[in-house]
């Protein structure tokens, strides 16, 4: 369940021009994410989750808003990132008619490309697990 991680940080948007360079303290964040939400709720991180499931669907269904992108884990066929394909991977897109779009030409900085290349390997593993082979 990591594919949202690398497009949606505490920080805003991780990319090279609006990058803070936060590395590190937003890894030890998202590693701790679900305890933090569990000792402040005092409930289960379900909750969280459903809602993240909840602003993706409004997104797609109302669309987005000019010149502003979410985060939608989508399957990778065709992305304009080097994603192997056939994966489930989180990328930034535009909606619009109940069609989304994923938007091009964004520059990750080097903690970005480095979090994206360890979730592509992390989700072909269990697609090889998934499948036996």
């Amino acid at each position: 369940f990591f594919f949202f991680f690398f497009f949606q940080a505490e920080d805003g948007i991780r990319d090279v021009e609006r990058s803070r360079g936060l590395g590190d303290v937003y890894k030890r964040q998202v590693q701790k994410r679900g305890a933090a939400i569990i000792a402040a709720r005092k409930s289960s991180s379900a909750l969280s989750a459903a809602k993240a499931v909840r602003d993706h669907i409004r997104s797609w269904y109302f669309g987005t808003k000019e010149g502003e992108w979410v985060s939608m884990g989508v399957i990778s066929k065709g992305n304009p990132y080097g994603i192997d394909e056939n994966l489930c991977f989180s990328f930034p897109c535009t909606c619009k008619d109940f069609k989304y779009t994923i938007v091009s030409g964004i520059k990750w900085d080097e903690f970005s490309k480095g979090k994206i290349e360890e979730t592509q390997k992390e989700l072909q593993d269990e697609r090889k697990d998934a499948l036996g082979a």
